[in-house]
């Protein structure tokens, strides 16, 4: 529902859709001339492939087109501010093959056209074929015949990989990495974070796994789902990749937006005035605030110094602001009395459960008039772990922050294959006496047993002898890339290069207990 069924095969075709797309959602007829130039010069520039084509999708969804009488007009590719006013199609078995230009002659399965543009790309084995398969085929295809003719299917943002009854989704930079990976690695098969490996499954809002193609067609590629995916739920990073959130993080991120919406008009508010994202400092990393600079420059120039967050605050047109625990604590502490206190606030903590449970989130409270507070964390405080709280108003992450939104755990996460499991060894190191007797007695002194010196010589040898071998050092080793020069690049008023050094490290973390 919601979708037009096109029988189109060949690349002229597509071209001429496009076009009628294009004119219908900016409600503008192009010349013959207009379209060649924007054609030519914007939508299949020859000197531009999918990192630049995502570009314009995720970043530049309005260009520019030149008219015949020399004057200028905006035409939107994708409009992310009313989904439902783009346009979606779906064409089959579309060919792509020498005649443009290609490697190989290629069939491809399904793909969704979006105000036809092939924005989805969908490929499909037989039940019993293993969906790796589709995967490798989408591989091919990048480096077969995506690239050919006008290279249209450089424009696919999202990968859809099923055999009917697991179904997969993908980013283009995933398939784009993997591709790059296999040339670099040659034969060799080790891993890496480009691999199929990392590849998501579909998920409802309580992290069930829909997996069957019927049901995931259903959920993920209904209109209103997949408009959204496109639009609102993939980042561009500043290094250029495409990543497509996974369920657990759209749900959340639904779930907080609609938090807010439902509070703003059921108190009349006025729009948000300022949203605060405030992290701890040593999480602030170079990398961290390169991200937040790219999606709002100079949000993150208030981690500096309280007196430069002072004056964002106090910027009217400083609307996101990443900071500190720090900072914001010694910014509360001098400002008594500010007037941001009353305009209408949204604070989001990450790893909120280090700082949000003493004075610093009574000062928030007590100072802050309208605030939506959200706290990320991985660890949340319980009753029954919460230890001695300093504020019994705030003794754990629920008291403290309400009701939870949503959660992801670390079971979920080892399904998904998003972290790796745990493997568990059980070590005996206490053993029954022979000749003891057995008598009926009330308990033993459990502490005392298990605090033995002889239990725990025999703990630490046995890690002593063993830690190599359980954490495989020396054998496995993982190699990334390191910035070398963090300090200058962050501090650099001018842009300065990044240098990039390989590093290798050997084995994994383990604990013993």
């Amino acid at each position: 529902e919601g979708y037009e069924y096109l029988s189109i095969h060949e690349e002229k075709d597509l071209v001429a859709n496009l076009r009628k797309q294009l004119e219908a959602l900016n409600q503008y007829h192009f010349s013959d001339r207009e379209w060649d130039d924007f054609f030519h010069h914007v939508l299949a520039n020859p000197n531009e492939h999918a990192k630049e084509k995502t570009e314009k999708i995720q970043e530049d969804n309005v260009q520019v087109l030149k008219r015949d009488d020399g004057s200028t007009k905006n035409i939107t590719l994708i409009d992310k501010k009313q989904i439902h006013n783009n346009r979606l199609q779906v064409i089959h078995q579309y060919e792509n093959g020498k005649e443009n230009g290609a490697s190989y002659d290629n069939r491809y399965d399904v793909t969704i056209l979006v105000n036809g543009l092939p924005l989805v790309h969908l490929e499909l084995k037989r039940r019993g074929v293993k969906i790796r398969e589709a995967f490798n085929q989408i591989s091919r295809y990048q480096r077969d015949s995506f690239w050919a003719g006008a290279g249209l299917y450089e424009y696919v943002q999202i990968f859809v990989i099923s055999n009917g009854t697991n179904t997969k989704y993908y980013s283009n930079s995933t398939r784009f990495n993997a591709v790059k990976e296999n040339e670099k690695r040659g034969a060799s098969r080790t891993k890496t974070s480009n691999s199929f490996e990392f590849t998501c499954f579909w998920a409802d809002a309580n992290n069930t796994v829909i997996s069957d193609l019927i049901d995931f067609t259903k959920t993920f590629l209904a209109r209103h789902t997949i408009l959204s995916i496109l639009t609102r739920y993939c980042i561009f990073t500043s290094e250029k990749m495409l990543m497509v959130m996974r369920p657990y993080q759209i749900t959340a991120t639904e779930r907080i937006l609609n938090r807010i919406e439902i509070a703003r008009l059921a108190s009349r508010l006025p729009y948000i005035d300022k949203v605060l994202f405030v992290v701890d400092r040593k999480d602030l990393d170079y990398q961290t605030m390169k991200e937040y600079d790219r999606f709002e420059k100079g949000a993150a120039n208030s981690n500096t110094s309280t007196a430069v967050l002072k004056k964002q605050l106090e910027d009217p047109s400083a609307r996101i602001i990443i900071t500190t625990i720090q900072k914001l604590s010694t910014f509360i502490k001098k400002n008594p009395g500010h007037p941001v206190y009353a305009e209408h606030v949204v604070i989001i903590f990450d790893e909120c459960h280090r700082s949000q449970f003493g004075d610093m989130h009574s000062a928030i409270v007590k100072n802050f008039k309208k605030y939506h507070l959200f706290g990320f964390t991985g660890t949340p405080i319980f009753s029954v772990n919460a230890g001695r709280g300093k504020n019994p108003e705030f003794f754990t992450t629920a008291q403290t922050f309400g009701d939870q939104l949503h959660c992801y755990t670390i079971v979920d996460a080892i399904r998904d294959r998003n972290v790796l499991p745990f493997r568990v060894d059980y070590i005996k190191t206490m053993e029954a006496d022979e000749d003891i007797s057995d008598e009926m007695v009330w308990d033993i002194n459990r502490e005392k047993v298990m605090m033995a010196p002889e239990r725990i010589s025999v703990v630490v040898k046995y890690i002593l002898t063993h830690f190599d071998q359980k954490t495989y050092r020396g054998d496995k080793t993982y190699v990334y890339q390191a910035l070398t020069n963090i300090s200058e690049v962050a501090s650099g008023k001018n842009q300065v290069e990044e240098i990039k050094q390989k590093q290798r490290l050997s084995g994994f973390n383990s604990l013993f207990a």
